[in-house]
């Protein structure tokens, strides 16, 4: 279920390496205290998201992923958005609250009100991003402890 409610980049690069695909992917600041939470969820995700194949990333990391080219992003552990307000508008997906960014045609969402916020990234020529963000809500919802109510 994909529905509207109430933004940061996740900077993702295809490089180029032979028959292999890699993205190169900036890791988000490590905090130390969502590190196990979000390796736990990355080796849960799927090896293929919205029709595309798993790449390999670097810097290798227990907490990224990307899927095919142009690549789509996942980023688990960032901060907290900055443009994240008690009257932002967020899509609710399985439960699962994402700040869409830009608000007019969206291709970066950010997972909040859980224990880590988690970025997914989607270029538009994947299509629409509602199968992707119900594959990932499902796995945060698994992995990633809520907040208390009310706390994004």
């Amino acid at each position: 279920m994909l529905k509207r409610c109430c933004g940061a980049a996740a900077a993702v690069v295809l490089v180029a390496t032979g028959c292999t695909q890699t993205v190169q992917m900036e890791p988000p600041e490590s905090n130390g205290t969502t590190d196990e939470i979000c390796a736990a969820l990355v080796a849960e995700l799927p090896d293929t998201l919205l029709g595309a194949d798993r790449a390999n990333i670097t810097p290798e990391s227990e907490v990224m992923a990307a899927w095919g080219d142009p690549p789509i992003g996942l980023r688990c552990g960032v901060p907290r958005p900055s443009t994240l307000a008690p009257d932002s508008l967020l899509e609710e997906v399985d439960g699962v609250a994402w700040l869409p960014q830009p608000q007019e045609e969206p291709t970066l969402f950010t997972a909040v009100g859980h224990t880590a916020y988690v970025e997914l990234s989607v270029p538009p020529s994947h299509g629409a991003p509602a199968a992707a963000l119900t594959t990932v809500s499902a796995l945060i919802d698994e992995h990633i402890p809520p907040l208390p109510d009310g706390v994004l």
